[in-house]
């Protein structure tokens, strides 16, 4: 049951981040994630009266370095989902986001088997495939000015500061129930909001992009909720990791719903991503 819970978080995960990066080509990334980070609020709302806790100190400072963590994670993967090809994008910020919960796992003593490590190094095989094109494949969005595809690195980041707020989460003790994400979530708000009133920003946004939005932020709260339900009842490496599988179903909206293609090369990195993810979750 716990790791459907971390599967049902990743699936959710990928729809949220698909939606955000759909979003945030059609209007600015920071308004987005505004409207995201509130709409998650109502679900919140909901599953807190469901499932009260009594946090402790060290519970709300868990869940305020998630609230950082998230907001810069959130950000640049929306941001890297907007400018670059969501096939490519979402599976190295995935890499990143398992392999950083991991090594702190393995660092504080938890014992890693050869096929968790070598999923690590098949992970690293994986960021390098997703950079490469095909002879005579030319790239769906124009390189940047580093010689990288659009996006990638911002994912780098982004998978790093992901990975720093699934740990921030875990630490949180159970009794505190669904408080940390309360105190993540309104974090991440404050900030944002600061940032969209200091660059005199309009909230207005077209009504389909507007719903898009808030889909978005529900499908992610939930995903967040899953997340910190079955990371209660499960080894942080392995529910991370699970949780981590998010890419399959954004690559897959991404393939049905906007026609994204990719080189050979790419199609074996994105493969080999997601079997990395696998080979950990074997440990």
């Amino acid at each position: 049951m716990i790791y459907l819970l971390a599967l049902g978080s990743a699936v959710l995960y990928g729809a949220a981040d698909f939606l955000g990066g759909l979003a945030s080509r059609r209007a600015s990334t920071i308004v987005i994630v505004v409207i995201v980070q509130a709409a998650g609020l109502a679900p919140l709302a909901l599953l807190l009266l469901l499932l009260p806790g009594t946090p402790s100190r060290a519970d709300l400072w868990w869940g305020m370095a998630a609230g950082l963590a998230g907001s810069a994670g959130v950000g640049l993967l929306y941001r890297a989902l907007a400018i670059g090809t969501m096939s490519i994008v979402a599976p190295t910020t995935a890499v990143c986001a398992v392999v950083l919960p991991v090594v702190v796992d393995a660092a504080a003593g938890e014992r890693l088997s050869l096929a968790a490590w070598g999923g690590i190094v098949l992970a690293l095989v994986a960021i390098v495939l997703v950079n490469q094109h095909d002879a005579g494949h030319p790239p769906e969005h124009a390189a940047a000015s580093d010689g990288l595809p659009p996006g990638l690195t911002l994912a780098f980041v982004s998978g790093v500061a992901i990975g720093l707020f699934f740990i921030s989460l875990a630490r949180a003790s159970a009794a505190a129930g669904l408080w940390p994400l309360v105190v993540s979530r309104s974090v991440s708000l404050v900030l944002f909001s600061a940032a969209v009133v200091a660059r005199r920003q309009s909230m207005r946004l077209p009504g389909d992009v507007m719903r898009v939005a808030l889909a978005c932020g529900v499908l992610d709260m939930l995903a967040n909720a899953l997340y910190l339900f079955a990371i209660r009842g499960g080894p942080l490496s392995v529910i991370v990791t699970l949780a981590s599988l998010y890419p399959a179903s954004t690559v897959l909206l991404a393939r049905l719903v906007i026609g994204e293609r990719l080189s050979r090369r790419q199609t074996t990195g994105v493969v080999c991503a997601l079997v990395a993810v696998l080979l950990i979750v074997g440990d």
